[in-house]
């Protein structure tokens, strides 16, 4: 299929038009100034930092966990009780959004932020994870990528510098570069095509020009291969963007690998710019790769382990279906201070997850945020204060007491079907 003949729900108004006009009127309102990030302080037992990232919607506190909002929403969120439980930015996803309802009906309703009704800084995703995960349904070259939807079939084709307009015309305040993961048991070949056409990509993307205030990260790939994610780094460097992050990681790979990976590449990054480790991941690995270096995170686990029962809590994880939990008075987790904590009891909340009903995820995905968001905050007191190699020890070590002795009964299971379902949300 030639490039001009695809039709493309990416492309429903000439975003590729150099004088299109986007419009981001929730914008005008920030006096906020941009493309500055302040490491306030450092830990000295460790690479940790807590600092602070400007946007065009408000500053940010690092390390910071950015909720999923694949869809323009948090599932089973509303927005003001993303406040309430203190999240600072968001992560959309502009494959999907393009898809459904487009990038013209988000346009003219008033951008991304007045949309999903979110006055926060929103990082977007740029469907570069898609590449992976809908393997089936995508043909890749350098010049972009040939998508068939998940949701109609459709076929379309995107290049790196649409993927870059779709994200200005949403109205984005930090917006990902378009990135080719390999996968996990990819050839030292492969990995190499992967990563050095994601370099290309991003260079093409540097050059596309965004509205004002909008930060563009690059992307570092190469799977498992020390030397090429070296190499990219380097090359990514030498283009001066805003922000760099770290993908390709957590799709497969040994556990011990992940980490390693994480920890050689975050050291070639700049000191004075955010670092961003995508698509990750439990508490006390975040804890973990904070020590290492990074700023930034996301990850679904808080909303889709709270849809299927199961809390993060200080002692480690529950899963709230257990029959043990049937007549508990106690709150799901005693030192949390969230709305689900000060109200509802543990068999309350079993009975919702065993009924399957709807209050009973959102409840639970409402604390595991606070959970996850909770301890980005004690990471920041602990960096500020230089203690947080001895707090992260003991919080590391009481976390995984419990995580790491998991009876099959704890253990959730999910269906091929539904895996599929959410790997094509994610």
């Amino acid at each position: 299929m030639s490039d001009q003949s695809a039709a493309s729900p990416w492309l429903a108004t000439d975003v590729g038009a150099q004088n299109a006009a986007p419009l981001h009127p929730a914008r005008l309102n920030s006096t906020e100034p941009v493309s500055i990030f302040e490491v306030a302080a450092c830990d000295t037992g460790s690479r940790a930092r807590c600092g602070r990232l400007r946007t065009a919607h408000g500053a940010v506190q690092t390390p910071a966990f950015m909720p999923v909002a694949t869809q323009g929403t948090v599932k089973g969120i509303m927005p003001a009780q993303l406040r309430e439980v203190g999240a600072e930015i968001i992560l959309a996803n502009a494959y999907h959004l393009a898809l459904r309802p487009g990038v013209e009906v988000i346009r003219e309703l008033g951008g991304l932020h007045r949309f999903m009704g979110w006055d926060g800084p929103i990082l977007t995703d740029s469907g570069g994870y898609q590449i992976f995960s809908l393997a089936p349904l995508r043909k890749v070259s350098d010049r972009g990528v040939e998508f068939h939807s998940h949701v109609d079939g459709t076929p379309f084709f995107l290049t790196p510098e649409e993927v870059v307009h779709l994200q200005v015309e949403l109205g984005a305040d930090i917006i990902m570069v378009l990135d080719e993961c390999a996968p996990a048991d990819a050839t030292p070949q492969q990995a190499d095509t992967a990563a050095r056409r994601t370099f290309d990509w991003a260079a093409r993307s540097r050059g596309v020009q965004t509205a004002s205030g909008q930060l563009m990260f690059g992307i570092v790939q190469g799977s498992t291969y020390k030397e090429l994610r070296l190499r990219q780094a380097h090359e990514l460097v030498g283009l001066d963007f805003p922000g760099y992050a770290v993908g390709g990681l957590s799709v497969g790979e040994a556990r011990e690998i992940t980490m390693t990976v994480a920890e050689e590449t975050v050291a070639m990054l700049p000191e004075d710019r955010p670092r961003y480790l995508m698509g990750v991941g439990l508490p006390e690995d975040l804890i973990r790769f904070v020590a290492m270096g990074y700023d930034m995170f996301d990850c679904v686990l808080p909303t889709r382990n709270g849809r299927n029962g199961m809390l993060f809590t200080s002692a480690g994880r529950v899963n709230i279906r257990l029959a043990q939990y049937a007549r508990d008075r106690e709150p799901a987790d005693p030192e949390c201070s969230c709305y689900t904590c000060r109200t509802f009891s543990r068999a309350y909340l079993r009975h919702l997850a065993s009924t399957n009903e709807m209050l009973g995820g959102q409840l639970i995905s409402l604390h595991n945020l606070h959970f996850y968001l909770q301890l980005m905050r004690d990471m920041r007191a602990a960096i500020a204060a230089d203690r947080f190699t001895a707090w992260a020890a003991q919080r590391v070590a009481r976390l995984t007491a419990e995580a790491l002795t998991p009876t099959p009964s704890t253990r959730l299971r999910t269906g091929p079907s539904q895996r599929a379902r959410e790997k094509a949300e994610s």
